[in-house]
Parts: C-alpha cells; structure tokens; sequence
C-alpha cells in the first residue's frame, strides 16, 4: 500500500453502506445473504436523472515528491533521544516555503466589477470590508446615523442579543417585558417574543442562506429533509469579512530546512491533496482557486429521555485555518441540513433496511451536495470579504465521521477498512500492505445499476460493497471517497485502542490493583491516557511471566496517541508515528487497523486536529440540542431551522455593530507557527496570603526557608544577613504560558497551572488536602527540548519579597519579582528506561543535615508542571493517597504523558 504520489486524486467517487447510527437498537451485521427480494434497484424522489457521460477517472502521472522525502531511519535511530530531539528540532526551525509555481493559479478575476468597487471605495473602513459596506447598504438608510440599526439604541440591542443568544426562552421573555415598566423604562422596540422575531426576520439581512425543505421518496416511504444551497453556504463561509485576512487561496509546500529535504504538515493546504488537485485544473482551466469542502455527519440525542434523534450535516472549507474551523464561537462550521432519521421499522429484513437507509443517507445528500458538480468542475466567481473575485472550485475533499459514518458514506461491509482492501481476517496485519480500494472498479459497478440490475447486484456482492444507486459523490469532480476518510482521534484512538487496552490490562493486572493505583494518582478513569503507564510500570503479570512486552506495547500505543495529535508534522515526526506503529505491531495481539493510515491521510490532507470529530460532537449542543430545546416538541425541524437562522443573524450583526463602534475591521487573532519560544509565569495582581515565616515549615512543609532565602540572598551580596522581616507574601497558584504550547496543543489559549496551597478548612466545615505541585526547573542552560539543564523539584512556596528587603540587594541587581521555594529529586540525568522511557527518580538530601535538598529560585526558572508517578513495586500500599503519596514514598517516575506539550517537548 505504499504510494508515493504528492496524492492520488481521480475525479468522481465510490460508495456509501447501511449503518446503524447511534440511536438505533440493531446490530451491526452486514450479512447480505439474508433473503430478499432481488429485483432492480429501489427508484427514489427526485427522480434522479440516469447519468449520462460521466467522465472517467482522471489518470494523473503519480508525483512522489521525492525531493521531501529523507530517507526512512532504522526503527531503532527514531526511537533513540538524539534522533527524536533532532525531528521535535525540525518543528521549531525557520520555516522554507515553496509556493505554487503559477501566476495564473488563485489570482483574482481582474475583469470582475466587485474588485474595481473594492480599488475605488474612498471611505477607509469601506475599503477594508467592502462585505460589511453591503451589509450595512441592506440594512437601509437608517444604519449610516444608527449603528445597531435596526434596534434603534445600544439598550435595545443588547436586550435583543441576551434573549436570542442568551436568555430564557420566548415566552420567559415576553412575561419579562409584561412585567408593568420594563419596555418603557429600557425603552424598547418591541413588546413580546414576536415582535422582536419580527424585527430579526424582517429587517436583519440573510448572510446564510435560508433552509428549504423537500421529500426524498425511496421504496415508496416519503422522508423529509431540510437543507440549504451548499453553493451559498460556501459563499457565506468564503465571503464573511471577518476571514478575510486569513483565507488561504493557493497549496504550500512547508520544510523545515533550506534544502527542502524535512516536509512539514499541518493544515490542509500544506498537503498533497490540494497540491495535486491544483495541478489537475490548472492543466483543464488555468487560474482555478480551489475551495476544499469539507463534510461532516452524526446522528445524535437531543433529548435526555424519549430516545429523540437529529442527524445534523456540517459543511467547513479549507481554505479556513483550522484554528478558525475548529472553534464553533468563530463560526467556521455551517450547518448544512438535517438528514432524515426514520428508523424503517416497516421493513423486517435487517439487510434490506439498512440498504434501504444507506440509499435515504446517499439520496438527500446527492440532492444537497449536486450543486458542486458543474461549479467544482467549471469554477464559478467567488468573492471574499475584501472584495476580492475569483473563479473558485468548490472540490469535495474529505468526510469526517465516526466508523458507523464512514461505513455509510463508502458503501464497504461493516468489519472491512473503508480505505483499502484489506481482508478482514488480516485487519491486525501490520506488514502486509494492501492496495486502496479501486475507485475504477467501482465506477464500471456503479454503471450497471441501470443498464443490467441483476448483474449490479451481483458485482457489488463479489466487490465487498452495497448496492447504492447513485452515491451522493458519483458525480462530484475529483472526489474519492476511499481517500476521503479522515482520521478519528475520538474514536479510533481514545474510545478505541486506549478502551481496548485499559480492557485488556485489567484483565492481565486485575481491576483492584488498577483501580487502587488510580486513586493514588488522583486522577479519573477518563483521563486514562495520562496515567497508564504509571499504573503497569511494576506490575508483574501472572505466572512470573515477563511484563517488558506488555510495557513496550503500552508505551508504543501512547507515543502513537500524542505523535498523531501534533498540530504540526514533519517527516521525521511521521518516521517516529510509523516506529511506534510498529512497536505496537510487534507487542501486541490485534487492535485497530486503520492506524496504519494515519501516515497517508496527514500527509494527504493535513494534521489530524483539522477533522477532529469531537468539533462535530461539540457543534451538536448548538445547532441540534440547543435548538431542539427552543421548540415545543412538533414540527421540531421546521422551528429548529427558523430558531438557527435568528441565531446566525444576531451573531452576524453583533460582529457588524462592534466593527461599527471601532470603525474598521474587527481581525480575529491566530497564533501562528512561532520559532522563538518563551515561558513567562502570569500571577495574581494580589497574593494569596501573608505568611509569618515560621508558619511556612508547618503548614507549607518549607522547613528550611529561611536558610534557603538567606543562601539565595546572599549570591547577591557579599556581606552579613539580617531579614529585616518575619512574613512573606505568598501565592498558591502561578499559571504559565509557553508558546512553545502551539506546537502541540489544540487550544493554544491553553495554560500550565502550578498550584502550591496548604491544607485548609473552608467556611462550611469542609477539608481541603495541601497540594504541592512538582515541577521541571531550568538549572541554568536548558533548552526548549530534551532534559539538559534541567532538574525536577516540588514546589513548596510561591512568594515574592516584602518593601523591607529592598535594602537587602544592590540597586543594579535587583531580586526577581517572584520566588519559589523548591525541594529537589535526582535522577532525571540517568537517562529514561528503555522500555517505557520513564525517567526514575528519588528525593535529593542534604548530606550535611539529613534533610531533602531546598532552595530558593526564581519563579521564572520554572518551565511548567509535571507529574510524578509513586514506584508502586508489586502493590500499591493501601495507605497511600494523592494527597500523601509525596510525602510517603521515596521512588518515583516522572510522567510523559501529562499533555502533548510536555510529551513532545520534553520526553
């Protein structure tokens, strides 16, 4: 299965299956053989038209790229810690672009009158944001006086934005506004519920298009579906003056070096796919700008109780970054249509109901998604929020689903790869490489459907598919379904593997032992991931038999999870996913196949975060469970999409009225790719409390700070001490931000969190245990990778020093603004073990007074938090806890995989 093309692209698609989406009570089988009647192929609504000349796979010459390509290491060299300090090196080095070599290629439509109105706009916020200057033209008259027009003050505005976005629900609000006063006195424009939906409905303009409804009718059942025009979603999405300055209009090629020789990968136009594809139409229609259109779908519960289903469809292009795309406040996702969600039950034959409702799924997407086949393959004008038209071509590039979903949309027997041909009994293969599913052979099938039904049915049998008629991406230019699957962190990885293997260790380890080293980390079942290898590391299995395969495999699987998580990929970061693949594959039994296509996929189209389904998880309580709570229970999707459209318009014109009040463009931030990173602590303005200095021995467990604070004051100064105090300031929580976060996190507002409190009692009688955080320390040279110059302490006080030691330093040298009072471990200069590459480590002493080893340092030394894992031995002893286990034990390991930061960073 190797294929070393910048991307296999060929122009229309495959096919889609009968899952059962979550929500329905049937099992999964896929057995075709079960009776029914074998006639012609079910006709449905719409009468879909028999297509007639469609074009052929495109045959494009395989480019392979091979100028970004480093020759693959030995498994052993990407697993040694010079060689992974090297590939984390590359992600942080100046970056060399390449763009694409045409001139033609995503340039404007230099004839277009929208970009001669955008060069002779005179008003300078105009010019910025030719978008809001139509906006602000539909609005009428009264919006150039009024700037939250139509609501005819700021009060008036406000109060309207809290109950659409907000507040109660409508008839909550209109006895609000019965209430004898509040219209007159907040002086509003509207009375009740209504007269403000009226207001919205009528004179707030449309910017997303308006749903519409129809019935698909297939096997004579009528099933509703309610979507709108993709083509003006994708203009709403391209066109919103707010994404104008970040749209992305041509593919890049990213390396880490100058001589072209470490690729990097992160958002999709750094993929091959959209290189490729970019070829094909410049060689048919020169200037094409590509709009990759991205589709995603799950069924989902909107009610807590009565089983009530939606089954949303969200649309997404590419040419977003992906940290617009992946935060539902930016509004990057629109939502496209909800799908019908009829659980057949009038059909008995368990094979025939879920090939009838994989036909209901490809038949209402089809009619959603046509619009795309004339304007993907002759391009249609496009402006941008800045006024800007090109001739852009809206390409069907990839679809993100749960397993049940892809199922479903590639039309492949459940249990079978919906990538390639894999046969199910090899699924847990590792070294046998198959090829992807022919997209050709399923195209001569797909013709058959009219000309010979029986001889339809019998080809889709011998190629291990189900008989569709007419997939939605048959006639999709460039699409191929097979290659559209996306990787699934959710579910593949996190709800999947790890699942599977946490099963599969309490059943080696025993669920007491498990659980008893669970509580003493202070962590929950769910955040598993980060403490796994802490919990099997001394575990000795059954029989005196040897844990080092079992640790290895585990320790394989986690360097898997945190490597295909990295917002940024280079080769060498994909030769490491590949090792621990293969680590995995040599100590283990048989766990999920499609790992074995992360490589491919992120190559393809970019990093895993830009399809994580947990977005579409995350869009669900918005535009489905949300808005199925605004309705009154019938006629749901009709209010549904009447309650999303207001939404949609309240947002759009609070972004409007706030670009109003600054008077120009309202940019949205993006942290991008950074080469100089920097740790800074960010502290309360006050501190937490005043500490008498002896009360920090006892209650702190800082026995020795005053000697510690001394010896620390006293490498500033060359003569006798006197603490001119007995209290110190002190703050139980620093919060540090790294930017060197960005590289591996996907919420880049994310901070580290050091807390250092004592044990307290709350007013209510309530115990609180001491938590003292352990940390990693820059002794002096630490870098931003691998463990030189750095040390592990636990920090024991947060303080800063009172006015009275001013007189304590010299007027050039004066102490930082915070301090930290730490307790040191030794150890971390070993080196980590080789199996589970944990490094070990043991509390540091004071030879001269038998104490642990303390000092005082500057807070701004400490690079972030880190958590230790006690060394358990054979059992865990019962006494312990994760408020004493630091105090009790001696032996710890230092845990890779608190958070992709620190995994990729540090370990």
């Amino acid at each position: 299965m190797e294929v070393d093309e910048e991307e296999r692209v060929e122009p229309w698609n495959r096919e889609g299956d009968g899952r059962e989406h979550e929500g329905d009570n049937e099992e999964l089988d896929d057995d075709d053989s079960e009776d029914e009647d074998g006639g012609d192929p079910p006709r449905y609504g719409w009468e879909p038209p028999v297509a007639s000349g469609q074009n052929a796979p495109l045959q494009e010459d395989e480019d392979s790229d091979t100028s970004s390509r480093s020759p693959s290491p030995d498994p052993h060299d990407v697993s040694s810690q010079a060689t992974r300090v090297r590939v984390e090196e590359a992600l942080r080095s100046e970056i060399t672009v390449v763009t694409y070599p045409s001139a033609r290629a995503g340039a404007p439509i230099s004839e277009s009158a929208d970009n001669q109105q955008a060069i002779d706009r005179d008003a300078h916020w105009q010019s910025q944001h030719p978008a809001n200057t139509t906006y602000s033209e539909l609005l009428g008259e009264g919006s150039q006086q009024n700037i939250y027009a139509p609501f005819d003050h700021e009060v008036d505005w406000l109060v309207a934005r809290w109950a659409k976005l907000r507040g109660p629900g409508s008839n909550a609000f209109s006895e609000l506004l019965d209430i004898p006063g509040v219209q007159e006195r907040l002086g509003l424009s509207y009375g009740t519920s209504e007269q403000l939906n009226k207001i919205i409905d009528q004179k707030i303009p449309n910017e997303r298009p308006r749903f519409q409804r129809a019935e698909v009718v297939i096997d004579n059942i009528a099933h509703e579906v309610y979507f709108r025009d993709v083509l003006e979603c994708i203009s709403s999405l391209y066109g919103d003056p707010d994404f104008a300055s970040h749209l992305v209009y041509l593919p890049e090629r990213h390396y880490a070096d100058a001589d072209q020789t470490i690729r990097l990968y992160h958002d999709i136009y750094t993929g091959k796919w959209w290189w490729v594809t970019q070829d094909i139409l410049e060689k048919r229609k020169p200037g094409a700008t590509i709009i990759p259109v991205l589709v995603s779908s799950d069924k989902t519960q909107v009610t807590s109780f009565g089983g009530k289903t939606a089954y949303p469809i969200y649309l997404t292009i590419g040419n977003l970054p992906k940290e617009i795309r992946r935060k539902p406040s930016q509004n990057g996702q629109i939502l496209l249509g909800y799908l019908p969600t009829t659980k057949l039950d009038h059909i008995s034959n368990k094979a025939r109901r879920r090939r009838v409702t994989a036909n209901v799924f490809h038949a209402c997407v089809r009619e959603i998604l046509k619009p795309l086949e004339r304007a993907g393959e002759d391009g249609v004008p496009m402006t941008s929020g800045d006024g800007v038209t090109r001739r852009t071509h809206p390409i069907f590039a990839a679809y993100i689903g749960d397993y049940p979903e892809q199922v479903l949309v590639t039309g492949i027997k459940t249990m079978q790869c919906p990538t390639c041909e894999v046969p199910c009994g090899h699924l847990g293969d590792y070294d046998d490489k198959y090829p992807f599913r022919d997209l050709n052979a399923v195209l001569n099938i797909l013709a058959l459907a009219d000309e010979s039904p029986g001889d339809f049915l019998k080809a889709c049998r011998e190629e291990g598919i189900k008989p569709i008629y007419q997939p939605f991406w048959l006639g999709l230019p460039l699409a191929d379904p097979f290659l559209s699957i996306t990787p699934d962190i959710l579910h593949q990885l996190y709800q999947g593997v790890i699942k599977h293997l946490v099963a599969w260790l309490i059943q080696a380890f025993g669920a007491a032992e498990i659980d008893a080293r669970c509580a003493v980390t202070g962590q929950e079942h769910a955040d598993i991931a980060r403490i796994l290898m802490g919990l099997i590391v001394d575990l000795p299995l059954p029989g005196n038999r040897s844990p080092a395969p079992l640790v290895r495999a585990v320790r394989a699987i986690l360097d898997f999870l945190y490597l295909a998580q990295y917002p940024v990929h280079s080769t060498g970061t994909l030769d490491r996913l590949d090792d621990a693949l293969k680590r995995f594959h040599d100590n283990k039994a048989i766990f999920l196949h499609w790992l074995d296509h992360y490589r491919h996929a992120i190559e393809r189209l970019g990093t895993t975060d830009n399809f994580n389904t947990e977005y579409t998880e995350r869009l669900h309580i918005d535009m489905a469970k949300d808005a199925y709570d605004a309705t009154n229970g019938k006629d749901v999707y009709s209010q549904m999409t009447i309650w999303l459209e207001r939404k949609e318009k309240m947002l759009r014109h609070g972004r409007f009225v706030e670009w109003r009040k600054q008077g120009q463009p309202q940019a949205i931030t993006l942290n991008r790719l950074e080469t100089a990173p920097m740790v800074s602590p960010n502290m309360t303005k006050n501190p937490s409390a005043r500490v008498d200095m002896e009360h920090l021995a006892e209650c702190y467990g800082a026995v020795d700070f005053q000697y510690a604070l001394a010896e620390f004051i006293l490498t500033n100064r060359s003569s006798v001490l006197f603490l001119p105090f007995v209290k110190v300031p002190v703050y139980h929580k620093a919060r540090f931000w790294d930017s060197d976060f960005r590289l591996f996190r996907n919420n880049w507002k994310d901070h580290d969190v050091l807390h250092v409190k004592p044990a307290r009692i709350t007013r209510r009688g309530k115990e609180h245990a001491a938590r003292f955080d352990t940390a990693v320390v820059n002794t002096g040279h630490g870098d931003m990778i691998g463990v030189d110059g750095y040390e592990i302490a636990q920090v024991r006080v947060i303080f800063s020093l009172p006015k009275e030691s001013d007189g304590l330093f010299k007027p050039d040298k004066p102490p930082p603004p915070y301090l930290a009072y730490v307790e040191w471990f030794t150890g971390l200069r070993q080196g980590p073990h080789d199996d589970h590459g944990m490094f070990r480590l043991t509390r540091k002493v004071n030879r001269t007074t038998g104490k642990r080893a303390a000092s005082v340092v500057s807070l701004s030394t400490i690079r972030r938090s880190v958590m230790l894992f006690p060394r358990f031995g054979a059992v865990a002893p019962r006494d312990w806890t994760s408020e004493n286990v630091l105090d009790l034990c001696s032996k710890f390991y230092v845990n890779a995989w608190t958070d992709r930061h620190l995994y990729g960073t540090f370990f």
